[in-house]
């Protein structure tokens, strides 16, 4: 479900032998353990950054951003000449706390041109490496190229952060990118075992339901129908130019997979049923997360999915 070069998947339309159907393409979410209701995709305003955030030293050893994996997971600070560097190693615990990072390109300076995706220049996303505490994040960019995010209060641990962006000019014009580095949050570290598969998740009084059974590395249609006190729910209404929007996580890695509903918006009224085009790359359990806006309230809800 990894689109090429960023990890995510486009909206697109897959012919089915003998018919021109959309797959519908899925997943879905849940809320995340602990903590991903206060903030989970909604914009923080940040604040003045100074400088341009810098590659980790090496003398940070498996500190942010030193780990580089395979292509098409996200799991890189690096691609095809592009960096995300970040001078923060650490952040603190119980609080918020704001991060800076710098995407810099072939020539080594930062870039500060981006193209608007589902309406926003960039998306930045943090995930605890046992796939609890999900935030997903709109962050301002300062004039010199360092953005800001702002996030929410942070459980000690192992987190990944990723930054999901298209360069609008230069050698990656036009191109989606999602790079990620790991930062450490101090303190005594509880993992959260992840929950088993299932097809419905509670959020808020909403119950989320999946329909569909992907397999690693090929596409596949899932339907999400989105239901509160057994009644169907037709008033979602568009966030960041979609019914829904949905991540996902690989219990393990933290490899990272995003997907856009098919669905079209055509007005302020949207559900119960959204389709999705479904690519997950690896077999295993993914952990997905699903935020929909009702009432002018995101929600977020959060699922394990199981791959074969």
């Amino acid at each position: 479900m990894f689109a090429s070069s960023r990890f995510t998947v486009h909206r697109r339309a897959v012919a089915v032998a003998g018919t021109a159907a959309a797959l519908a393409l899925t997943l879905a979410a849940c809320g995340s353990s602990g903590g991903s209701s206060s903030m989970p995709g909604m914009d923080h305003g940040t604040m003045p950054s100074a400088s341009s955030s810098q590659s980790a030293s090496p003398s940070m050893g498996d500190m942010p951003g030193m780990d580089h994996a395979a292509d098409g997971n996200g799991l890189s600070d690096t691609q095809d000449g592009y960096r995300l560097t970040s001078k923060d190693a650490t952040l603190p615990s119980g609080e918020q706390a704001a991060y800076r990072f710098t995407v810099t390109g072939p020539d080594g300076k930062p870039v500060t041109g981006f193209a608007l995706d589902q309406t926003k220049r960039m998306h930045f996303y943090a995930i605890r490496s046992d796939l609890t505490g999900f935030q997903h994040i709109h962050p301002t960019m300062a004039s010199d190229g360092t953005w800001t995010a702002d996030l929410a209060s942070l459980a000690p641990g192992s987190w990944r952060t990723f930054a999901s962006f298209t360069p609008d000019s230069g050698a990656g014009k036009g191109k989606d990118f999602v790079l990620s580095r790991t930062v450490t949050v101090p303190g005594n570290a509880t993992k959260t075992p992840l929950p088993a598969a299932a097809t419905t998740a509670e959020v808020d009084g909403y119950t989320v339901t999946v329909k569909g059974e992907p397999m690693a590395g090929m596409a596949h249609p899932l339907t999400v129908t989105v239901s509160k006190d057994g009644k169907p729910v037709t008033d979602l209404q568009p966030y960041l130019d979609t019914y829904a929007h949905l991540t996902a996580f690989h219990e393990g890695d933290q490899a990272f997979a995003h997907l856009h509903p098919t669905t079209k918006v055509t007005g302020d009224n949207g559900g119960p049923d959204l389709a999705f085009h479904a690519e997950l790359p690896t077999s295993g359990n993914w952990r997905l997360f699903l935020q929909f806006q009702t009432g002018g309230k995101l929600h977020t809800a959060a699922l394990t999915l199981h791959v074969g």
